[in-house]
């Protein structure tokens, strides 16, 4: 059975009563709730939000060693953290699946949210679709995994 880990980013841990005219009303509990349901048997999912960024490399260096699967939505470290570039291309250059997540559009958002760090390294991104860019990304993930 694949293993995947969903980790979460700065601020997620908020979500349900941050912005949620732009990240809607479903919070993270709810978020992961969905995911396990859509996973059933399929697929041990593990789950992680963190604001430090020196969490989050580690939690991709972690995944690395343990050839877990990864969902990922680095939130805010997106634009900037090379760290975290850096350690989600060790993960898809090991042949892992890394499916970068957003729950709302960056590219309709203000201009310094449009580059994403992170995309030029990951097996995919899904943006924009709410919490259902979570389950997107697992089913996709699911496809992937399954042709490996």
């Amino acid at each position: 059975m694949a293993r995947v880990l969903v980790a979460h980013g700065p601020n997620l841990s908020r979500l349900g009563s941050r912005e949620p005219e732009v990240y809607g009303t479903a919070t993270l509990a709810d978020i992961e709730s969905a995911l396990s349901e859509r996973a059933g048997s399929r697929m041990e999912l593990s789950f992680a939000q963190t604001d430090d960024e020196a969490t989050l490399v580690g939690l991709m260096h972690t995944a690395l060693d343990t050839g877990t699967h990864v969902i990922l939505n680095p939130a805010a470290f997106t634009h900037y953290s090379y760290a975290l570039r850096d350690a989600c291309a060790m993960v898809t250059q090991a042949g892992l699946v890394l499916i970068e997540v957003h729950l709302s559009n960056p590219h309709a958002r203000e201009e310094f949210r449009h580059h994403s760090v992170i995309s030029g390294v990951a097996t995919g991104v899904i943006a924009g679709f709410g919490p259902d860019s979570y389950l997107l990304a697992l089913d996709h993930l699911t496809t992937l995994v399954g042709e490996k």
